[in-house]
């Protein structure tokens, strides 16, 4: 059985050094939230299955190449008509950076109940989704709400990573999709300023948003808290982590890290406190790297965090 079975649109990245506007170098690799995750537990060596849909084009293949080359299953994924998306990441003012989205009619907005199904019905320990599939389309949406009304009667964990984009759909529409999806969901992760956007509408700040979400039959709320850390809330209370001190060179991706790591601990039975301290790990070595995923441990990588600042290991 996979260990996670995670879908959604994986798209070729353009990363500037300077203003597009200005010229200059464009680093190309492949970012998308679930692509990002899948990476991040493959590398933790755990059993991973993406499935999403790359246009018939090269920026197809090199998507389809880089997660295969990360020990991700990709038998799944499929091709259809439209491009393969694109996405371009500017700097702007110090860590701050603009991301552009060239992803209207492309090939991995096409994604339906169909395509992951079949995946489905084979099994998994845990099923991961996003609000950010969800906001790719009406069919996108339907397959997020297959897999997590079905995954539970077929034994799975289910994770939700709200994971709100302003450029794909308002907070109103968000809200619209994803509270009826809650009482279906095991983990909840979010930001602070997610909550509100899968707690029920009466709910009102955190506490109550929290309250409402284990209430609705989560069993988990995961709240990121940026350089701050993080906090899970469950029947039991509240566990809360510091975040790793590093030096941030790129927090893009930095979720996508945080949740990989959870879930790898999910996965190894560790309890919440385990679960958190893995999650910041991981979380740590994608913000002190340049890129989604490119810098994202192993097992092994882990230990590092141990090391004086500045040292070499030899």
């Amino acid at each position: 059985m996979t260990d996670v079975l995670t879908f959604g649109e994986a798209m070729v990245s353009l990363r500037a050094d300077q203003p597009v506007r200005t010229g200059g170098a464009l680093r190309m690799s492949v970012a998308g939230a679930e692509a990002n995750v899948a990476i991040g537990l493959a590398r933790l060596g755990h059993r991973v299955r993406w499935i999403g849909l790359t246009g018939t084009d090269e920026l197809g293949a090199l998507v389809l190449r880089t997660l295969r080359a990360e020990n991700v299953d990709t038998s799944h994924a499929a091709q259809a008509d439209g491009p393969t998306g694109l996405v371009v990441f500017e700097p702007r003012i110090a860590d701050l950076t603009r991301v552009s989205y060239y992803r209207e009619a492309s090939a991995g907005s096409r994604l339906i109940p169909a395509h992951i199904e079949p995946s489905l019905k084979q099994g998994a320990r845990i099923v991961h989704t996003t609000g950010i599939t969800a906001a790719l389309g009406r069919g996108a949406l339907d397959a997020v709400e297959a897999a997590v009304r079905s995954a539970p009667a077929a034994g799975a964990t289910v994770c939700l990573d709200v994971n709100y984009r302003s450029k794909l759909w308002s907070p109103e529409q968000a809200a619209a999709a994803l509270r009826p999806l809650t009482p279906h969901v095991d983990v909840l992760v979010a930001s602070e300023d997610e909550l509100a956007l899968a707690a029920p509408a009466g709910a009102v700040g955190e506490a109550g948003q929290v309250q409402a979400l284990l209430e609705c039959g989560v069993r988990e709320v995961v709240v990121k808290r940026g350089a701050e850390g993080a906090e899970v809330f469950d029947a039991s209370g509240a566990t809360a982590q510091r975040a790793v001190a590093v030096t941030v060179r790129d927090t893009v991706g930095a979720g996508d890290a945080f949740v990989a790591g959870y879930l790898s601990a999910l996965l190894d039975g560790e309890p919440v406190a385990g679960r958190l301290r893995r999650a910041v790990a991981v979380g740590a070595f994608a913000v002190a790297s340049s890129g989604d995923w490119e810098g994202l441990p192993t097992r092994e990588d882990l230990t590092l965090l141990r090391a004086a600042p500045g040292s070499a290991i030899r």
